[in-house]
């Protein structure tokens, strides 16, 4: 029996193989890479969206820190993005989690003036109910828009930073209260944590490439 053929098959066979791992890589690589850069678009767009126009001239997703304090932003870590323009500090952008929605936990962007002024509220990740619940996100209702606008510690006033059936001034859902209750609390409890610390977080230093990949990575661990 001649080994010859044989060997140029398996060679052959052998050479498909190689060449189609690494083209299976290379597809995934760039698969990876192009989704990265979407997600990073999109993320930018909201952020563009709740803070002055024309303000920004940093990158606030380069110019990013860590926080800890899970009594006022709802999880053991918390993202803040930096918002300046030059030199002068704009805003900060933080990653507050609603720990007490009605349908678990709610994920919302919550961007700060450096006057202590709500610049914009936005839910990027939420299971609310369809039709009750859900009117949080700004594609199926205006409402955390409206409630928001032009509020700050002192507007309302601490104790009015509820519900309307709780005695505060923000409109709740018909047949869901759970969810706006917990969400206005969330922003209230967001302000208290700017005003005690906002200063001192401009200053901290960003973190580093490495550090921001580990955040990632862990913050879509902690999603799935």
């Amino acid at each position: 029996m001649k080994k010859a053929p044989i060997l140029i098959a398996a060679g052959i066979l052998g050479s498909f193989a190689v060449s189609g791992v690494g083209l299976v890589a290379v597809t995934h690589e760039m698969t990876d890479a192009r989704i990265a850069e979407n997600q990073r678009t999109a993320m930018l767009q909201k952020l563009e969206a709740i803070i002055p126009p024309g303000r920004m001239t940093n990158d606030p997703l380069a110019d990013r820190i860590e926080v800890s304090h899970h009594d006022l932003l709802g999880s053991p870590v918390t993202e803040v993005y930096r918002v300046r323009n030059g030199d002068e500090p704009v805003a900060l952008i933080l990653r507050p989690v609603v720990p007490d929605g009605y349908a678990g936990p709610i994920r919302l962007i919550v961007s700060v003036l450096k006057d202590g002024s709500i610049g914009g509220v936005r839910v990027i990740e939420h299971h609310e109910t369809p039709g009750l619940g859900d009117k949080i996100d700004e594609r199926k209702d205006d409402w955390i828009i409206e409630q928001f606008a032009n509020r700050s510690l002192g507007t309302p006033p601490l104790d009015e930073w509820a519900v309307k059936r709780d005695g505060g001034v923000f409109d709740q859902f018909t047949g869901a209260t759970i969810t706006p209750r917990s969400v206005v609390k969330a922003v209230k409890n967001t302000l208290l944590f700017v005003e005690r610390y906002g200063d001192g977080l401009y200053t901290q230093p960003a973190l580093s490439d490495t550090e921001q990949a580990v955040a990632a990575k862990a913050g879509e661990t902690e999603r799935l």
